[in-house]
């Protein structure tokens, strides 16, 4: 009898150490980079502080050393999240708001993240004190194109006509409110919906110039999914969150901004996850990666073609002289 209950107890045992060993993998599962699709109407874009796209970083899940990252709502900022748990195949984590210069955390903001793996996907719920949002993620795809001398430019594109939004549409409307054509030059009065091409670009080289007044803060979104930030900070340190920024992702190396009324110039260059920025004339950034989405995007598929975006609903600012170079490979025959 007791070689029979040993040996139960052991098949007990084995059941228990193969369920904790499969548990493990499920938890596993959740690693990995996730662009993020969020479902939500028009409405709840213009009303919130939410993006179509968001983006989730998992390292460690399934052991004591989880780590993760978050862009998305209601912030979007890339933020470590410190409260965060699996448990029974589901991941939950808390958004929390922290300070940062210029900006004062509103605890409302707070925000409960529940998140499922199914079928190679999430499956997630976002709920905060003023809105609830669904959002499934998709793991980012990898992008083999770098900037190693094989690319030829195309025809340039004007992608503004100095007339009319030809060719621009709204993101959250059609009507683009807030913007406007007045002698030659694309404006946007701030607090606006922002703005994007109709037409969908892959790698390529933008050239823009802006005008920003005091206090001010705009963005130029690239494939819809990467902002290079502007903003009137002309004299500060350079940081994640600053003038000429790949939004907290890549530092520039330097604040080239002038000062707020004078027209200034960029020119990037994006192939792949590689980006180039130049601002005034001098280098920021050669051949950066980025890693994933910013907060400006509103079109979660890293591996598609995307459109320009210009960010409108911070405050006032110009541009003038957007012309775009499509890149396309020079294969050896």
């Amino acid at each position: 009898m007791r070689i029979i209950q040993s040996f139960l107890a052991l098949l007990a045992l084995l059941a228990v150490t193969a369920l904790a060993s499969t548990a493990r993998v499920a938890d596993a599962d959740f690693n990995g980079n996730w662009d993020i699709q969020v479902h939500a109407q028009p409405a709840d874009f213009a009303q919130f502080t939410t993006t179509a796209a968001w983006w989730l970083g998992i390292t460690g899940a399934g052991t004591p050393d989880m780590k993760i990252q978050f862009v998305g709502s209601p912030d979007g900022s890339l933020d470590d999240i410190t409260i965060a748990k699996i448990q029974n195949g589901v991941l939950r984590f808390t958004w929390i708001p922290r300070s940062r210069p210029g900006v004062t955390p509103n605890p409302n903001d707070r925000a409960e993240y529940e998140v499922k793996y199914v079928h190679g996907h999430l499956q997630g719920t976002m709920t905060s004190p003023q809105i609830t949002l669904t959002f499934t993620g998709y793991h980012s795809p990898e992008i083999d194109e770098h900037d190693d001398g094989s690319w030829v430019e195309g025809k340039p594109i004007q992608l503004f006509d100095e007339k009319d939004l030809k060719g621009w549409t709204g993101v959250n409307s059609s009507k683009a409110e807030g913007w406007s054509v007045e002698d030659g030059l694309l404006k946007c009065s701030g607090h606006a919906d922002d703005l994007r091409t109709v037409a969908k670009y892959w790698n390529f080289e933008l050239h823009a110039e802006y005008n920003i007044g005091e206090r001010s803060n705009s963005g130029i979104g690239l494939r819809g999914r990467y902002e290079v930030q502007i903003v009137s900070d002309y004299g500060r340190p350079p940081g994640m969150h600053g003038t000429g920024a790949l939004y907290t992702r890549i530092l520039p190396s330097v604040n080239a901004g002038k000062p707020p009324g004078e027209w200034q110039t960029y020119d990037i260059r994006l192939v792949g996850r590689e980006v180039t920025t130049v601002l005034n004339g001098q280098t920021l950034y050669k051949k950066g990666v980025i890693d994933g989405l910013t907060g400006i995007a509103i079109d979660p598929f890293e591996g598609r073609p995307g459109p320009i975006e210009l960010q409108g609903d911070h405050g006032g600012v110009e541009f003038r002289n957007l012309v775009l170079i499509p890149l396309t490979q020079h294969k050896a025959r």
